[in-house]
């Protein structure tokens, strides 16, 4: 297998509360401790969401600035990746402040779908004007697929000049009333996409140990983290580091390196 592994650490996320694990990071001092013992352990990006004093999901350009300005200071080398997602609001002007920040990558979902109890929007609108910022800026987008409809957006926006190649697709599977953690339906993502397009691959609760071994052993890359998952196995809590540090085990006994940022960089040809 030629590519090393690119192991993608979602510290934080969205959703989880201290209520429901101690070990989510909220404040910048956390999220930046936990992204650097995810570094320390073979962590090449880090995908970021902010959270406001009370916990909640935000996008502010305060705050970001402090979660990336303390994350760089102990991990310089680590790729950012802002996340546009639109719990916090689905505003273009809100999602869009984190890329103010000129990070090397964001998150660019590329359509709506039932997202749990709620409706994820994402008009046609908003994905232009958030693919023609992040071109502006030279901002790589991880294209983020939670139904197989996305890819063809995706695509679209390739043959607008929106997004240089490769094409680098990030499969969320098994969040509820999305789509499945099936070998099926992950077939059926890899059979559409471009043939030479990058991805990745995260499965919500119960389905990331499907996604981690999928992702290793089918040549894509993968991604961990409190966000997708707050159990490390049935009835045991897990921090951060200990799903890089299974990631990292698990693919080098399987016979594939784990990338350092900079070859992270070279395999989804950032330059910034």
């Amino acid at each position: 297998m030629s590519d090393k592994l690119i192991i993608t650490v979602a510290p934080t996320g969205s959703l989880p509360k201290k209520s429901d694990t101690p070990y989510v990071p909220i404040t910048p001092d956390e999220i930046a401790k936990d992204v650097k013992e995810c570094y320390d352990l073979g962590a090449s990006v880090v995908h970021i969401h902010a959270r406001d004093k009370e916990g909640n999901n935000i996008h502010d350009f305060i705050r970001y600035v402090e979660i990336v300005d303390k994350i760089k200071k102990l991990c310089p080398k680590i790729i950012i990746q802002i996340s546009t997602g639109g719990r916090a609001s689905f505003d273009y002007e809100s999602r869009s402040q984190g890329l103010k920040l000129n990070p090397e990558s964001a998150s660019l979902t590329t359509g709506s779908v039932n997202f749990g109890e709620m409706v994820y929007q994402n008009s046609p609108e908003i994905i232009l004007k958030l693919a023609k910022e992040m071109k502006a800026r030279n901002i790589k987008p991880e294209l983020e697929i939670y139904d197989i409809s996305m890819i063809q957006q995706a695509i679209e926006l390739k043959s607008k000049g929106l997004i240089n190649d490769p094409l680098y697709f990030h499969f969320v599977m098994g969040f509820k009333n999305c789509q499945p953690a099936t070998y099926n339906q992950l077939t059926s993502l890899l059979n559409t996409i471009p043939r030479d397009s990058i991805w990745d691959i995260s499965g919500v609760g119960m389905y990331q140990m499907f996604t981690v071994f999928s992702g290793i052993s089918l040549g894509g890359h993968v991604r961990v983290g409190i966000e997708d998952n707050i159990y490390y196995k049935s009835g045991r809590l897990g921090k951060n580091f200990n799903f890089v540090e299974r990631v990292a085990r698990i693919s080098r006994d399987f016979g594939r390196e784990i990338a350092s940022p900079d070859e992270a960089r070279k395999i989804l040809k950032i330059n910034k």
